[in-house]
């Protein structure tokens, strides 16, 4: 007798006494809660956790769903990894960097000064080791890893004054996204603040944050950066390309049948291509406006990137001279950027450099 009829004819509990409960369970809805380190008004960013959420819906026909909920809803926009590891959440979108404060390997997972750009940082997790070595790493945290997307290289941020020098970074209060870029400013003399986006605004107008990176013209016009501090520079030396990340706790994905995991890998990868194009496509003309509104648009001098250079590679050594496990994922990081360098010189940079100076 085939599956089909032993239902139709057994009922219920029939399938269950003839040792059928995997299938039927295979059916069962599955409702997953996700907390995002993000506010809704972050759209681009926030919006790769949406996708996501629609994506599951969609190629589940409803049976599985993934509940949504902004910084603070669930809890505090820096929680979402202790609730992970405590196994009170099954899912979170945030970026990794945040959490250096428990483990500088976190800032792998994102960005780390004169890293990687967002296709460099898509191809070593993907095609390189990457993902293997921060998933090792994860795993202390009871989870697992999924790009959400990434911004692709970031403004240097906001400044109530100008910066020439390396002098005129001595004693400014900054507030930065996280991870050892931090460090690395520390040792130019700036005082490192690490706050939600949210928050940052009041802060420039009071005068007690002298200025702030976020991310790019779209998202730093929504805060209104703008309006406290006019001085823009570029090019955020320190996120390259800053990739945000889905975590989900281990047990949550153990739980999954084959068919649900699948799902889970396919909708964060239409999220994070979803994030990154989006970004490439509100910059520009998000950029303009704030020229217009009389931003100072300003480059860094390479004076400065000289010594962030420097102070960034210190940082790299002393980390790697306390722990193994930094070492072994910086190294294959930067041997992955070296091919990626060479490969660029006959690429994207040569065709980028010349299409830059003609007009079309």
């Amino acid at each position: 007798m085939d599956r089909r009829s032993l239902i139709k004819q057994a009922g219920i509990a029939g399938v269950l006494a003839a040792g059928i409960a995997p299938a039927v369970h295979a059916q069962a809805a599955v409702r997953w809660r996700l907390a995002s380190s993000f506010p809704k008004s972050l759209d681009t960013i926030f919006g790769s956790a949406q996708k996501f959420s629609e994506v599951v819906k969609s190629l589940s026909g409803g049976k599985f769903e993934v509940s949504v909920h902004a910084a603070g809803e669930l809890m505090p926009a820096f929680g979402v990894v202790d609730a992970l590891q405590n196994g009170t959440l099954e899912m979170a979108q945030t970026a990794p960097y945040y959490f250096t404060g428990k483990d500088a390997i976190f800032a792998f997972g994102c960005a780390v000064p004169f890293g990687l750009t967002a296709r460099q940082m898509d191809s070593w997790m993907e095609h390189g080791n990457g993902r293997k070595l921060m998933d090792e790493f994860y795993g202390r945290y009871n989870m697992k890893s999924f790009s959400a997307g990434n911004t692709g290289t970031q403004m240097g941020g906001w400044y109530r004054k100008e910066i020439k020098t390396v002098a005129d970074l001595k004693g400014l209060k900054m507030r930065m996204g996280g991870g050892l870029f931090g460090e690395a400013m520390a040792k130019l003399g700036v005082v490192a603040q690490n706050m939600p986006a949210g928050e940052v605004y009041q802060a420039l107008e009071k005068g007690t944050l002298d200025a702030t990176e976020f991310v790019g013209p779209y998202d730093d016009e929504k805060l209104g950066f703008n309006k406290v501090a006019p001085f823009y520079y570029y090019p955020g030396w320190w996120e390259g390309g800053a990739e945000l990340e889905f975590f989900v706790n281990t047990k949550a994905w153990d739980s999954l049948s084959p068919e649900n995991k699948a799902i889970v890998d396919a909708a964060t990868k239409v999220a994070a291509r979803d994030m990154t194009a989006k970004y490439d496509a509100v910059n520009p003309a998000a950029l303009k406006r704030l020229v217009a509104a009389k931003t100072q648009l300003k480059p860094f001098s390479k004076e400065l990137m000289d010594a962030g250079f420097k102070a960034s590679m210190e940082v790299f050594a002393e980390h790697e001279a306390k722990d193994e496990m930094f070492k072994k994922i910086h190294q294959d990081m930067r041997a992955f950027q070296r091919d990626q360098l060479l490969w660029t010189r006959f690429s994207e940079y040569r065709y980028d450099n010349y299409m830059t100076g003609v007009k079309i």
